[in-house]
């Protein structure tokens, strides 16, 4: 169960401090041998340094001559990558398309990631509030439209149907002898733009990023996969600039054939690696959880790690409408969006409840509403998997409430405490929709706009604190800036993203050594990071921490996710570090040893064999 907030947030605050952010045993060694001379190591964005290679080791790499004199030390370089992307922001001032700055930006950061790996890093995790959108949501929405037109660098891997039977040798051909992380998508289902086939790639990728910023994992062992099944976006097929396989998607046991020897490769090469589902269309994200929980370590971020956020979403909505959390149950929930992410937050909620000690037959406090309206038993055809919260037959339900009701119709008559989208659709929290929630049950209605990227979001914050009032409480799966409501007050604009939780669960995992991910695990993530807002954060309206925050967050969501792991008997260690010596550590060792796990960038001397 959760402990209370205040004395679970003073425990976190006592981590921080204790906590050393920069050590870490996933860096690499004092001394890097490496097999390569001159300019093969220049163009190499893992070992490159540019100019900051000492005199020394210019020497005894054959560099001497290739890089101007002047040697620049880390900081001078990380202040001119800087002031060059200040350059650029105040250029495109002004510039009406923002489109075109988003990926202006991307460029940017994209030609430092593809030259000077650890520099890339450096930037990334010191200013992470700042470049997260840009790597991530919303604007790794704009890279995956057009990132045929944008590919100029390889990056992770590509397994196709035209490579069956071969996936066994293919996962060979990548260079890192470790890999401990995995993101894998096929690209059906990105974001909420739908199926956009091989340029899917970019999620792995902006995942992956975030892994290392936010986690800590080496860079040198996370590998992005695109598993390239065909499209049906007509569209593509007919770009010629798309790079990916032009035929239909595959389908039924043709489709599972591919992913399931695709998994037994990883298995094969790298045991331990922690493989992390994105972006997959409904009926495979849940057929292929169902698949593989059991039998490898993996879990996917649409289903479980969206429905861990807004899990500690919705709690963080009890507090902050003045109840206790064992009131959750009682909460009226509508839910817009029965999609994989909708499935997954019903699903985690519901146990939340029954782990409140609700045992009521047919309890249900969600209304749930698809592209036909909300759902209810008389539905022909109901999908199994939204059934247990179909409306029927209950002690609170509202007889004049139909299949197919309007969600304008559903919030004026059930005055929900919260309104929850998960729809992929922009714009359908209207204006009419926002003002039968000021009529909401709660003094402090609750609206969660959780679709990206930031054209799918449901509503904006404005539109929240303009229409349903200024104690309304307000969160959204892309960045917004908080409104200013006058008189000193802000409408805080809660960012309810994965990446609060996704890190630390495949952090845990990893340092755990955990045979497979349970909901125990994945429960103790979302509890930590529930129970991380003090009380008068709260009652402020804010329900996430600042994404500057992230390397804190994930080393207690990641402690969290660990100590579940050995209690559930699941962890078999890590790097010499076995699961009876985990076991010994209280919970401020558990976050101190994750955070000393964590890599941080800094150059290391290299020395060539050659």
């Amino acid at each position: 169960m959760w402990r209370p907030a205040a004395r679970r947030s003073s425990l976190f605050r006592r981590l921080l401090s204790s906590s050393s952010a920069a050590a870490s045993s996933y860096a690499l060694p004092a001394v890097y041998i490496v097999n390569k001379r001159g300019n093969d190591i220049l163009n190499d964005p893992w070992y490159n340094k540019d100019t900051a290679f000492p005199m020394t080791e210019r020497d005894r790499l054959g560099l001497r001559g290739l890089l101007p004199p002047r040697v620049t030390c880390f900081e001078e370089q990380y202040e001119r990558f800087i002031n060059s992307y200040r350059t650029l922001e105040n250029n495109m001032q002004g510039e009406p398309d923002s489109t075109r700055v988003a990926l202006a930006k991307w460029k940017d950061l994209n030609r430092l990631h593809g030259r000077n790996e650890t520099l890339y890093y450096r930037v990334l995790i010191n200013n992470i509030e700042e470049f997260a959108p840009i790597v991530y949501t919303p604007t790794v929405g704009l890279v995956c439209e057009n990132y045929s037109g944008l590919f100029r660098r390889s990056r992770g891997m590509y397994f196709t149907a035209k490579d069956k039977g071969e996936m066994m040798s293919m996962i060979y051909n990548w260079p890192a002898e470790k890999v401990d992380m995995i993101v894998v998508t096929d690209g059906s289902r990105i974001l909420g733009l739908g199926d956009l086939g091989v340029q899917g790639v970019g999620i792995p990728i902006g995942k992956l990023d975030l892994y290392v910023a936010a986690a800590g994992i080496n860079p040198q062992k996370v590998l992005p996969v695109m598993l390239d099944v065909g499209t049906n976006n007509q569209k593509l097929l007919e770009d010629k600039l798309y790079l990916g396989l032009r035929q239909p998607r595959l389908e039924g046991e043709e489709y599972l054939a591919i992913v399931d020897e695709f998994m037994e490769a990883v298995r094969a090469r790298w045991p331990k690696a922690v493989v992390q589902f994105e972006d997959f269309q409904m009926k495979w994200a849940f057929e292929t959880l169902e698949r593989y929980r059991n039998r490898f370590c993996m879990f996917n971020d649409d289903i479980q790690g969206t429905a861990g956020v807004a899990l500690a979403g919705l709690l963080g909505a009890v507090r902050a409408q003045g109840r206790p959390l064992h009131d959750f149950p009682n909460q009226k929930i509508v839910v817009v969006g029965a999609g994989s992410a909708g499935i997954g937050v019903l699903n985690k909620a519901k146990k939340a409840t029954l782990k409140m000690g609700i045992t009521e037959e047919g309890h249900n406090q969600f209304w749930v509403l698809d592209k036909d309206g909300l759902i209810t038993k008389a539905r022909e055809g109901l999908d199994p998997a939204v059934a247990p919260f179909a409306r029927g037959s209950g002690p609170n339900e509202i007889p004049d409430l139909h299949e197919g009701a309007s969600l304008v119709e559903v919030v004026k008559k059930v005055k929900p405490h919260v309104l929850l989208g998960l729809s992929g659709v922009g714009g359908i929290f209207n204006e009419e929709v926002l003002k039968a929630m000021k009529e909401s049950d709660s003094p402090r209605p609750a609206v969660f706009a959780m679709s990206n990227p930031t054209t799918k979001a449901e509503c904006t914050p404005d539109d929240v604190f303009k229409h349903v009032g200024e104690n309304a409480i307000f969160a959204s799966g892309s960045p917004f800036s908080n409104v200013s409501l006058g008189n000193g007050k802000t409408g805080y604009a809660n960012q309810a993203n994965n990446m609060y939780l996704f890190p630390g669960i495949g952090l845990g995992a990893l340092l755990s050594g955990a045979r497979n991910i349970s909901v125990g695990m994945l429960e103790a993530g979302a509890e930590c990071l529930a129970s991380y807002i003090t009380d008068d954060e709260i009652k402020k309206g804010i329900l996430f921490p600042p994404v500057s925050s992230i390397r804190h967050i994930t080393a207690q969501v990641g402690a969290a996710v660990l100590r579940a792991a050995i209690a559930e008997d699941l962890a078999e260690g890590c790097d010499g570090v076995g699961p009876k010596e985990l076991a010994t550590m209280s919970e401020l060792e558990t976050v101190d040893y994750v955070t000393q796990k964590m890599w941080y960038p800094v150059y290391h001397p290299l020395v060539s064999k050659k």
